[in-house]
């Protein structure tokens, strides 16, 4: 991609209403745009980085047996009545009355929609286990939207929801999507922490938020220092195990967010290994049993003939939230430094002298190069100085730069920078190519 011809409105000046970095940084670098309060416009590269986080989240929720879907952002209100939620919601549910006087609102979630789904289709326990997830916008009306895309009242989000014939059963589902979800979280290049939490008005007894710290995380979190660096289970797992030990392994040390500290618990830990912090909260798992499925009949057959409602879990995590989320964690003084596995372009060339016939020629094989290699590159083409250019690719964070320019062309060689480092290496065009072309690890 040539920047002379991609729509990248970057910013010299900081927004004043931006409070946080990453409301600060996506501004900057051109992503998103608010159309009003809390509500974003995505412009190209926000919508690339987006759509990465979104692919991994589908690969990794595939992976552990989910089936994807996709329900509508309009919900009738007869299905939230049925489950009892339509009054007791609250006022963050946007609720809207149709041309023909029916009450329809916009889904702030999908339990009772999935419900129905469910209850149609499957009537016998051999159809079991099953879960079905889907990515769509959401829409709850905050009080105070704040922080960009991190507490915005329209956002993406992946919902997944599990039945099973009991509880034993359920739980596993449970398992399966905790497991799911270290994968993810490390997939993007965060620590993510399991945290046990209030389940609220989802319902249910069994629930854990995914927190990663940050200092300006909305929670008061609270955990042993050994989870920041306990490995994630493999990419080869097999979710379909028993998987109580990974769960329990991870579980058993403490972490709980202010709403489900036990200060007394806390204190019994060595004073080196407790971490007091804040953190965001990124994704949220339930398990709440009977909750939809006995008020709206999903119910199914079980060996012996009778029929009794399912088991059901939900499963949460906030898609574009993530995006900011990602940048509180990986940013520094120039920009956003993006990991490799979600940058909206994975290598930038800094074209230095366009137009010139030998630089033009090598900034055109090694973009091409890179592309065959699977690497997603953008081009800077501009008449820009040095100086704004350079800035420029340090605020979008792109992993890893290439600099091109006469002097170096004339000598056979590049300048490779890693945004991450800051290093700068001087070699050849060949050895530049081979570097970049490795396949970043999931």
């Amino acid at each position: 991609m040539r920047l002379s011809q991609y729509f990248l409105p970057v910013l010299k000046e900081t927004p004043k209403e931006a409070e946080i970095v990453s409301h600060r940084l996506m501004l900057r670098a051109g992503m998103i745009r608010q159309q009003s309060a809390g509500i974003y416009s995505w412009l190209p590269l926000g919508l690339r980085v987006l759509d990465n986080i979104a692919n991994i989240v589908r690969e990794e929720q595939n992976r552990a047996g989910a089936h994807e879907v996709l329900m509508p952002t309009i919900q009738p209100a007869d299905l939230w009545r049925e489950s009892g939620r339509y009054d007791a919601y609250g006022p963050e549910m946007l609720r809207i009355i149709d041309r023909h006087e029916r009450d329809m609102l916009y889904g702030p979630t999908n339990e009772e929609m999935i419900t129905d789904i469910f209850r149609t289709y499957v009537k016998s326990y051999r159809s079991l286990p099953l879960n079905l997830y889907h990515i769509q916008w959401k829409f709850r009306d905050e009080v105070r939207p704040r922080f960009g895309v991190m507490r915005g009242r329209e956002f993406l989000m992946k919902d997944a929801y599990s039945f099973d014939v009991d509880g034993d059963a359920a739980r596993a589902a449970y398992q399966r999507m905790f497991a799911s979800y270290l994968r993810i979280f490390h997939r993007l290049g965060l620590t993510a922490i399991p945290m046990r939490a209030d389940t609220g008005p989802i319902g249910g007894d069994l629930s854990h938020e995914f927190i990663i710290l940050a200092s300006t995380g909305e929670s008061e979190v609270f955990c042993h220092r050994a989870l920041l660096d306990k490995p994630v289970p493999p990419a080869d797992l097999d979710f379909f195990s028993d998987l109580t030990p990974i769960v329990d392994d991870w579980t058993s040390l403490y972490a709980a967010t202010d709403e489900m500290h036990d200060e007394a618990a806390f204190e019994a830990i060595p004073d080196a290994d407790r971490v007091a912090a804040r953190g965001i909260e990124v994704g949220h798992i339930f398990y709440f049993g009977e909750k939809y499925s006995a008020p709206m009949g999903a119910k199914v057959a079980g060996a012996d003939g009778v029929e009794r409602p399912v088991h059901m879990g939900s499963y949460g995590v906030g898609v574009s939230r993530l995006v900011g989320a990602v940048i509180e964690a990986c940013h520094d003084d120039d920009g956003i430094v993006w990991p490799e596995s979600i940058a909206p372009f994975h290598v930038g060339i800094v074209h230095m002298r366009p137009g010139d016939a030998a630089c033009d020629e090598l900034v055109e094989r090694m973009e091409q190069a890179l592309e065959a290699a699977g690497r997603t590159v953008l081009v800077d083409d501009t008449d820009a100085r040095p100086g704004p250019k350079f800035a420029a690719m340090d605020l979008i964070g792109l992993p890893y730069q290439l600099i091109i320019g006469p002097r170096g062309v004339a000598a056979g060689e590049v300048e490779l920078k890693v945004r991450a480092t800051g290093e700068r290496t001087t070699l050849s065009p060949d050895a530049a190519l081979a570097r970049l072309s490795a396949p970043a690890a999931s």
